[in-house]
């Protein structure tokens, strides 16, 4: 069966870049916007065809999510022979358990959801949880963006550097990065204030008198950054203080507020379109050779064990 990449709004440019890896080009479905805000999406020449719907769930994330489920309906109702959700960024990722009785989790609602609309695979970058796994009714391909983001840091960070969790839900990432890279590990202690407020504590590992680089699965509001890059400093750490992440969403003022920190760099992956960080250094690095490569051997049948996330 023929291979087709459907490109949603989210992010139409990642798309078309996984595609020119393919050889092929995305089709770009028809979406109407209703004034009260309804979305209806249509597409075309995907019966009979194995299709790769490439629409990652970020801000603003229940527009998007809304778009995604349709879009999967679409294709479903178009005969499509087999869909495959392709969600670099994976919203609600981070609702993945209960914090009192009456929460709901919602990463388990997104995946009953999107098997329902017609997913029958599910392909995502460095989610929030490894969890989403277990969770979901249908196979997913958990991908990492880490081995292309440390061929950025390999040029970035000192020999001497130390690579930094910001809190310890982060510890297992930057262990990975510091084995690739051949660097330290540092954590930071922190306890959540609020969605946009963070306050760190303590630091386990040595940073004095070494420059640092930060690395975790997403950059939202920059609070956790925010005050990872205070303890640091209070630890002695040089102020030379680079800041990975594979999913940029920067919302709100969190460019504002990084760019207050020492910060000389932050390096993100195009999972979110990136816009011009002002006077926040940004460098953007491509998970499109990832994706392309993982959609070609999906296609084929064939193995993902070289590019898989490991839990």
């Amino acid at each position: 069966m023929a291979l087709r990449i459907v490109a949603g709004t989210a992010n139409h440019a990642l798309a078309d870049a996984i595609a020119a890896t393919l050889y092929t080009e995305a089709a770009s479905p028809m979406v109407e916007r209703f004034p009260d805000g309804e979305v209806r999406p249509s597409v075309s020449r995907v019966r009979g065809a194995d299709v790769y719907l490439v629409h990652p769930t970020g801000p603003p994330v229940n527009d998007h999510v809304v778009e995604l489920l349709l879009l999967l309906d679409a294709c479903r109702r178009a005969r499509a022979a087999r869909i495959t959700a392709v969600v670099p960024y994976f919203g609600y990722a981070r609702q993945d358990r209960r914090a009192e009785a009456g929460d709901a989790i919602g990463v388990r609602v997104m995946a009953d959801a999107l098997a329902h609309a017609g997913a029958q695979r599910l392909v995502v970058v460095d989610p929030h949880t490894v969890a989403l796994e277990a969770m979901c009714a249908i196979p997913v391909e958990m991908l990492t963006a880490v081995p292309a983001l440390t061929r950025v840091l390999e040029k970035e960070a000192p020999a001497e550097a130390v690579v930094v969790a910001p809190d310890l839900g982060a510890a297992k990432l930057a262990q990975h990065y510091a084995a690739v890279l051949s660097r330290p590990v540092a954590v930071v202690l922190k306890t959540r204030v609020s969605g946009t407020s963070v306050m760190a504590e303590d630091l386990i590992g040595d940073v004095a008198g070494r420059p640092a680089v930060i690395v975790d699965d997403m950059i939202s509001t920059g609070a956790t950054i925010e005050a990872a890059v205070e303890v640091l400093l209070s630890h002695g750490a040089v102020q030379e203080i680079v800041v990975a992440a594979t999913h940029g969403l920067l919302v709100g003022t969190a460019k504002e507020r990084l760019s207050r920190s020492p910060i000389r760099n932050v390096v993100v992956t195009d999972t979110l379109p990136q816009s011009d960080g002002q006077d926040l250094p940004i460098q953007v690095c491509s998970v499109a050779p990832l994706l392309g490569d993982a959609i070609g051997r999906l296609h084929l049948n064939e193995p993902l064990d070289h590019v898989m996330l490991r839990a």
